[in-house]
């Protein structure tokens, strides 16, 4: 039995709050916990929960006693950061249309800071920076600036300098009208905020230093495709390493081993390569790592000590000493037969906390003290879901139709046979993204309601080596697109699933996919349930920056924007092909996939006298990020799929 202690605090936050009772809402609302992170000094657990709707964070004591819960409403809480043990910060997002700022709207980052002694949450930066004084690396002390209010451009880094935790931000300001990346310290005792650097027109990343400065930064200029690494020399810079890639750009990972490097990743032949490059500007040989997608860094140094990567079905953390290695042995033997990931650790590495993924009871978080060589249960990520409500997921391997490998994850439905069974295909975003084995709300949603739900890892897929994605260039609409059939036609002759009753769901490039199965991959599908998804490649494209133009045209497999290609594969241009309900979902506040392309797709099909729903949710972004709509999708997509494609 999971002990669920930080939940009790779930009580007090949302008192009032009615519960959800619909059963769907057990897997379509918010995490019960969404993130935990613990205080560089293991005294402190900072937990964001919901009900389900609303957000808090809640403070626990890892020895035990009171906890104390801020509740934060439907804010969209993105992560938490400790600086030292007395503050947290907090960054959320919003979508807004900033004044003075040219073009649509954005999706924003927010700082606040919450004061662990003083018990108060307030906005990180209150005065604008043009009343500041700037740093030392400047001209002079009265260089003009202008700054949107508590705007945040990148995730806080934390330093300590002269014994103190000191938090290092970045923003965006404007310096002689164009906007660049500025990094601040904020002394948060004190209030104080001063200016560390200004990047230039090109700069797109900065690395701080042990020391709180800036010791590297990449420029990159997007018309050329030129590419630098600069490193400090003196009171300038220099190139150390610069490559032409209009495509595919080199780019900063972290600090090096040493602490004085810098750790970069470049495409070579094969895939990613990492190599740390020292400050005299001379690179290393690629460290000898393999099947590595995120770098592990030590939580107090930040100096990289390993990898993770996904294998095949199982997620691997690769330490580059023994004893680390030996260590998270012993931390996965603990929970043997479950998935294990890190989640957050003190800064002497004694207290873990870990995302513990049980097949049989679903996700929950656990706490893992070395020195005393116990684990203590927090509480499952979905605690309204019991064990009964989860269904079994398999792997599967097939052959697409030209003798392609590709692999994908089939979820069963409870109490039922493996036969004849409806399915639906739900394809995931991206492109270049996977789906994993791993707990998913959504396909265990979908499987609760009878159907089988077949997730197809289709060729341009990420995790599968650099061969996979690119036998996904060119082939958007195409050969990505008659993958996920291949899937179900491989399902139906295995006799898992009737071919007549297969439904296809899907977000964002998924919900692309939704739509071509409607108008370009005919005669497969019963329904369409497509969650902001694309219609119109070309309006897509033409709106996006010179480097996304590159990104989605080689995937699309063209060269300009007037190829008439981009119409073939585009779902607006064969309504007259539509012969299933169509349902579209889409976020008014959606700033990458605009709702417009919705829109137009709607106003095609009805025109065309063919069955399409629209439903616009107000104020729901691309990522499903509140949980009143994300459930409310959730709903209206079962009650579409339930009536044109019932389960029994």
């Amino acid at each position: 039995m999971r002990v669920l202690g930080v939940l009790a605090a779930l009580a007090v936050a949302f008192a009032g709050v009615s519960a959800m009772a619909a059963p769907l809402a057990a897997y379509g609302g918010l995490p019960s916990i969404d993130a935990i992170e613990i205080s560089p000094d293991g005294s402190t657990l900072a937990v964001i929960v919901s009900d389900g709707k609303n957000r808090g964070i809640v403070l626990r004591p890892t020895a035990g006693g009171p906890q104390k819960t801020y509740p934060v409403g439907a804010s969209k809480v993105r992560r938490l950061d400790w600086v030292g043990s007395d503050h947290l910060i907090v960054t959320t997002s919003q979508t807004e249309r900033l004044i003075g700022w040219t073009g649509d709207k954005g999706e924003f980052s927010l700082g606040y800071v919450l004061d662990v002694k003083a018990q108060k949450v307030s906005p990180l930066f209150e005065e604008s920076l043009e009343k500041m004084q700037t740093g030392t690396h400047f001209r002079g002390a009265s260089t003009q600036i202008t700054d949107p209010l508590n705007i945040l451009a990148g995730p806080p880094e934390v330093r300590v300098i002269d014994g103190k935790p000191t938090v290092f931000v970045e923003k965006i300001t404007f310096k002689e009208g164009w906007g660049v990346i500025t990094v601040v310290r904020a002394d948060l005792k004190s209030g104080r905020r001063d200016i560390v650097e200004f990047g230039e027109r090109d700069t797109r990343a900065v690395l701080l230093g042990p020391e709180g400065t800036i010791i590297a930064r990449s420029d990159y200029d997007a018309k050329s495709g030129r590419w630098a690494l600069k490193l400090r020399q003196g009171g300038g810079w220099f190139d150390a390493r610069t490559a032409v890639a209009k495509l595919d750009r080199p780019y900063m990972v972290g600090l090096g081993r040493d602490g004085t490097s810098v750790l970069i990743g470049e495409l070579e032949a094969g895939g990613y390569v990492l190599r740390e490059v020292s400050p005299d500007g001379k690179a290393s040989e690629p460290l000898d790592v393999r099947n590595g997608d995120d770098v592990i860094f030590d939580p107090e140094t930040r100096r990289p000590i390993g990898l993770y990567a996904l294998v095949g079905d199982e997620g691997r953390y690769t330490f580059f000493a023994e004893r680390d290695q030996k260590v998270w042995a012993a931390v996965k033997a603990a929970f043997k037969g479950d998935a294990v990931d890190l989640a957050s650790w003190s800064h002497d590495r004694q207290k873990i906390v870990v995302l513990v993924d049980s097949a049989a009871e679903g996700p929950a978080y656990a706490l893992v003290d070395l020195a005393t060589r116990k684990a203590e249960w927090l509480g499952p990520q979905y605690e309204k879901l019991m064990p009964e409500d989860l269904s079994k997921v398999q792997p599967v391997r097939f052959k697409a139709r030209d003798g392609l490998d590709l692999t994908g994850y089939l979820t069963l439905p409870n109490g039922r046979e493996a036969r004849n069974l409806p399915l639906v295909v739900l394809a995931h975003g991206g492109p270049e993204s996977r789906d994993t084995p791993g707990f998913d709300w959504w396909s265990q949603a979908i499987a609760s309601r009878g159907y089988a739900v077949l997730r197809v890892n289709y060729r341009g897929s990420d995790g599968f080596g650099r061969a996979f994605v690119e036998a996904g260039y060119g082939q958007w609409g195409r050969k990505m697109q008659t993958d996920l059939s291949d899937g179900a036609r491989y399902l139906a002759a295995q006799g898992m699933i009737d071919p007549k009753r297969v439904c296809i769901v899907g977000a964002s490039y998924g919900g692309y996919a939704a739509l071509a199965g409607a108008t370009i991959d005919t005669g497969v599908y019963r329904c369409a349930v497509s969650v902001a998804g694309v219609s119109d490649l070309r309006k897509l494209v033409e709106d996006e920056g010179r480097s996304a133009k590159r990104y989605w045209k080689r995937f699309m497999g063209v060269e300009r924007l007037s190829d008439p290609a981009l119409a073939q594969i585009s779902p607006i241009t064969h309504v007259d092909k539509v012969s299933i309900p169509v349902l579209m979902v889409h976020g008014r506040d959606d700033t990458v996939v605009p709702l417009e392309q919705s829109e137009i797709m709607a106003d095609a099909l009805r025109k065309a006298g063919k069955p399409v729903e629209l439903i616009v949710q107000k104020g729901e972004d691309h990522w499903l990020s509140r949980g009143e709509t994300r459930s409310a999708m959730l709903e209206s997509t079962m009650a579409f799929v339930e009536k044109h494609n019932p389960p029994n």
